[in-house]
Parts: structure tokens; C-alpha cells; sequence
């Protein structure tokens, strides 16, 4: 699909053919639109990071199982924001047509195009217009599509947004969304570090919030170390209040109270945390997902100065 007009791409990708598959899959295209009027300082923005498991024809578990329970939870809570990780492209249109009309997102395939499982950015249209949005691979060539150079059991990727916040004056901010892999800590503490170097790239003027599975677990490995020594806090930590904590990754077994946190959602420290949750949402004793989501609800620190939707650019960035 071709790039949108309003929004820019920031492009990593060395050839006109790499950006031919690397475009964002989406159903509407990107557009800033006008802003709603008004709208006070400091509205709260419900933000979740869901692992969605990716849709399977597997019994008991499966998507078509799974599927309307995932449609009650996100109807239930609405986040203005919304990091996945394992959506496959049919399930992601699937939870789109689930929403409604008021969301989109933004992603792509880790493999390239509709191929793979995807770190999409789901966004409430309402209250969000993306102006600027890229991906990259957790490998040595951050900017090659599918690259897997650290060993890692999987391809591996991270998707950014920066949004303009139409109901909080204007203001811009960026999003972050990532899964790391799940069996080798080497490609974890090495995308962790990638991370954390493209973080520093982006303007630190805004804020910027990071969704993800790190599939470490918080306080007790050296990727949550990297992460927060990369000027982040975490919302689960910082929040004014909390609910009950779960190991979030349940497997489809019992739930384990005051288990390993190994989704996180964590943010710049302008970022105000009022409430960090671990949400247990069943139905009939079908989750929808082998992972917990994970929820915060914040108020963004202020930006700088005014943003300007830049033009359309196919520069490269290392």
C-alpha cells in the first residue's frame, strides 16, 4: 500500500525494494486529520502491552476460541493504546474488525510484508493521529528485514510511533512495541542494548512510552537492567496505585500470584503512572492469550515546543 502523505517513514531500509515490503499493513490509510478541539492538560492515557498468542486452529486454545474473549476484554477496558506481540495479519484485521471503527495500527510482518508474526501498534483514531513511524530488527543489521544474526530461536523486531495526542493538546509522544526472544538470553541482552541505542535517537524532548514482552523477568535480569539504565522507568513501580501482581506469562495453567512480571510498560520519567495493572480477564475459564495483559494508565509530561507533521522523506538512518 503506498505511504501515506501526512505521515513520514523514517526509512532504515537500503533499497526501493526492501521499503516495497517493509510498508506498514493497515486497512485504512495513516492520516493526521484535524484535531479535536481542546481537550484539558494531563488526560490520562490508557496504555497495554498483550502478548495475543498467535492464532492457531490448536484445541482447547485456539483463535476462534480465543477470539471473543479477546473481543470482551478489549471492548471492556478501550486502551487509547495498544502494543501486541505474536499477531499474526488475519488476527490482527480480525481485532480490528473487533474494535471498530475508532482504532487502526501500524506494523508489519518480522519476516517482511503480511509473512510472520507482527509487533503491531494498535491506536483510538479519536485521541491519536501517528505523524512518523519506522521499524527495525533486533540483529547486527537493524535495518534488514528478517534478520537473525544473535542466535535467537526467532526473528525478533521493534515497531515505533510518534503520535500527536489530539485531546491533550497537541502534544506528541512516541511508542515503542517489542518481543524478545524467548530462548536465547544472549539476543535478548543484545537487543536490549539495541534498544536502548535507537531509543537515544529519538527526540528526548517527548515522552515515550515501551510496550513489550522481554520474556526476562523484571528486577532479576540484565535486559530490565539495560532497559531502565536507558533513562526509563517502570509504570508497575511508579504507578500511585497497583493491582493485584501475576506471573504473566500463564501457559493456560493456574495462575501464580506475585509471579514473574515479563511484560512490561515502561516510559520516560516525565511520564506519570497513576495505576499499573495485571489483567485476569476470562471467560467461562477461556483467557484470551497464554499472556496476561498488562495496563497502565499515565499522564504524559509536556512537550518542548509545538510539532509540525513533516513531509513524506526517504532518507536513510543508521
Amino acid at each position: 500500500m503506498p505511504i501515506p502523505r501526512r505521515v513520514t517513514r523514517r526509512m532504515g531500509l537500503r533499497t526501493a525494494w526492501a521499503a516495497t515490503i517493509s510498508v506498514p499493513l493497515s486497512s485504512t490509510a495513516l492520516s493526521a486529520g484535524p484535531a479535536s478541539a481542546g481537550g484539558r492538560h494531563g488526560r490520562p492515557l490508557r496504555v497495554m502491552s498483550f502478548n495475543l498468542r498467535f492464532a492457531s486452529t490448536a484445541e482447547p486454545h485456539s483463535w476462534a476460541a480465543r477470539r471473543p474473549v479477546t473481543r470482551a476484554l478489549l471492548h471492556r477496558e478501550r486502551p487509547h493504546v495498544l502494543g501486541t506481540q505474536e499477531g499474526l495479519y488475519q488476527q490482527l484485521r480480525d481485532i480490528e474488525a473487533d474494535l471498530g471503527g475508532p482504532y487502526d495500527w501500524i506494523g508489519t510482518g518480522r519476516a517482511g510484508g503480511s509473512r510472520d508474526e507482527f509487533t503491531a501498534v494498535f491506536y483510538d483514531t479519536r485521541r491519536l493521529a501517528p505523524q512518523e513511524y519506522d521499524h527495525f530488527w533486533l540483529s547486527d543489521t537493524p535495518d534488514v528485514i528478517g534478520s537473525n544474526t544473535w542466535g535467537g530461536g526467532s526473528i525478533r523486531m521493534a515497531t515505533w510511533v510518534r503520535f500527536r495526542d489530539r485531546l491533550d493538546g497537541d502534544r506528541a509522544f512516541y511508542v515503542l512495541n517489542t518481543h524478545l526472544d524467548n530462548r536465547s538470553q544472549n539476543a535478548r541482552a543484545r537487543a536490549a542494548a539495541l534498544i536502548a541505542r535507537r531509543i537515544a535517537r529519538l527526540d528526548r524532548s517527548l515522552p515515550l512510552v515501551v510496550t513489550g514482552d522481554f520474556n526476562a523477568a523484571a528486577h532479576q535480569n540484565p535486559v530490565y537492567d539495560t532497559m531502565l539504565g536507558a533513562g526509563l522507568t517502570d509504570t508497575w513501580d511508579t504507578a500511585a496505585e497497583r493491582g493485584a501482581l501475576y506471573g504473566t506469562f500463564h501457559g493456560y495453567q493456574p495462575l501464580t500470584p506475585d509471579g514473574d512480571r515479563i511484560d512490561w510498560i515502561l516510559a520516560t520519567p516525565g511520564v506519570t503512572a497513576h495505576r499499573a495493572s495485571v489483567n485476569t480477564f476470562s471467560v467461562d475459564g477461556q483467557f484470551p492469550s497464554d499472556h496476561l495483559p498488562v495496563q497502565a494508565s499515565l499522564t504524559l509530561g509536556r512537550a518542548e515546543a509545538p510539532v509540525t507533521v513533516a513531509p513524506v522523506t526517504g532518507a536513510s538512518y543508521a
